[in-house]
């Protein structure tokens, strides 16, 4: 795929119409106060042992996330490690953010295409490897992406915004 030039993509991002004002419901949580080697359990509201039967891999999945803004990587990887499907797309999604995060571009994108394979709605895999496409200077494929969200049903959503923030070069916390 030809490279086009960022003032040109950048272009044609500008001539799209704004992004609507769209769920917050992605934005960065705050850090977990539970110590490491525990997560947050929604039912008990107590810190639990990481791989305790007692929670589910959607309370592991909000302490990753959490962990992976907060850039406590080591700590995520754990949490990950102790999924009880370490398949499930949001843990190769986190796994994909946290080797980004690290500069490890080329593992990212192995584990956002893992995701997206499984699960080619995940919009926030989508936004995350568009902002690995940036990082690597493909900002044409990365604008395939943001247009494969808008085109999946997520114009306006959080990941879309993320994204697309990102293609205008602002900053995107995250």
């Amino acid at each position: 795929m030809p490279k086009f030039s960022v003032a040109f993509c950048f272009a044609l991002l500008l001539s799209a119409p704004a992004f609507a004002a769209g769920s917050d419901s992605g934005s960065a949580p705050a850090a977990p106060k539970c110590e490491e080697g525990k997560v947050y359990d929604t039912k008990t509201k107590k810190c639990v042992d990481a791989e305790s039967n007692l929670i589910n891999d959607d309370d592991r999945y909000g302490t990753v996330r959490a962990l992976a803004y907060a850039g406590k990587y080591d700590r995520a990887m754990l949490v990950i490690a102790s999924a009880d499907n370490p398949r499930d797309p949001r843990m190769l999604n986190y796994r994909g953010f946290i080797a980004r995060k690290q500069g490890d571009i080329a593992t990212a994108m192995g584990f956002y295409n893992a995701a997206l394979r499984i699960d080619p709605d995940y919009h926030l895999a989508r936004s995350y490897m568009g902002q690995g496409l940036i990082a690597e200077g493909d900002i044409v494929a990365a604008l395939g992406q943001l247009r494969e969200i808008e085109a999946r049903g997520g114009k306006g959503s959080w990941p879309h915004k993320a994204l697309e923030q990102a293609l205008r070069g602002l900053p995107t916390d995250y």
